[in-house]
């Protein structure tokens, strides 16, 4: 029964909240969905042209669960306050900081 199929799709991933990052070239998802049992989850996506000039996207996706959000989130803080602390000092990282209503759309 595709019918349910279907439906069983659209309550599976409902999306509760969403945020978009433009980054020069490439776009950036932050999507908050719920399963239909009430289970939240976090989508993150990197949207960008394809190579070939035939207007497509390549879209990288990672799905992060609940049981991850604190590992995840203490891994990348720890893995940028490396990169701008040790790798990148000197660098200015608020060069590119754009106003919220500029590009850091939902």
């Amino acid at each position: 029964m595709p019918m349910q199929e279907d439906n069983y799709k659209d309550q599976s991933q409902e999306e509760i909240f969403s945020k978009r990052i433009r980054a020069g070239k490439r776009t950036y998802f932050f999507d908050v969905k719920a399963t239909r049992n009430v289970d939240y989850y976090i989508t993150i996506t990197e949207s960008k042209r394809s190579r070939f000039d035939d207007g497509s996207f390549v879209k990288t996706k990672i799905h992060l669960y609940k049981e991850d959000f604190n590992k995840f989130a203490d891994a990348l803080n720890e893995t940028i306050g490396h990169v701008k602390s040790n790798l990148l000092p000197e660098y200015n990282f608020d060069e590119y900081q754009r106003d919220d209503n500029q590009g850091n759309e939902d």
